[in-house]
């Protein structure tokens, strides 16, 4: 139960960690509008637009992981499986993020299909 609770803080961390490309790249466009973040990050192109695209993918991805985590742990579906396919997702979802930012369109897709995959078959778990 540990990692699958650790993996389920790390998925929650992973969106805000993020956001730190994402204030880099809107302060190299003029400095950080806090009055408007969306409006300014709406303007970034390339690194700053794949960085945007990423954290807001983190999200995303928290919904479907953490709904099948927490089904599992409600129905005391636990095992060594889930906990396997829940670092599985982790790994994916750094990695995807990570090949987001370096634009490499294809391995951030197959990472993609892992995470989201991980996250269906800790779903199948609880059955």
């Amino acid at each position: 139960m540990t990692t699958l609770l650790t993996c389920l803080l790390l998925a929650m961390l992973l969106p805000y960690l993020a956001k730190g490309p994402v204030a880099v790249a809107m302060e190299k466009l003029g400095g950080y509008d806090n009055h408007q973040p969306r409006a300014q990050q709406a303007q970034l192109t390339g690194f700053g637009a794949r960085a945007v695209a990423g954290h807001q993918n983190a999200f995303e991805s928290l919904l479907i992981f953490g709904l099948s985590v927490l089904c599992v742990i409600a129905l005391d579906k636990v095992n060594d499986t889930v906990a396997l396919l829940a670092v599985g997702h982790i790994i994916a979802r750094v990695a995807y993020h990570i090949l987001y930012l370096l634009d490499k369109s294809t391995l951030r897709s197959l990472s993609w299909f892992v995470a989201t995959g991980c996250s269906f078959a800790i779903f199948a778990q609880a059955f």
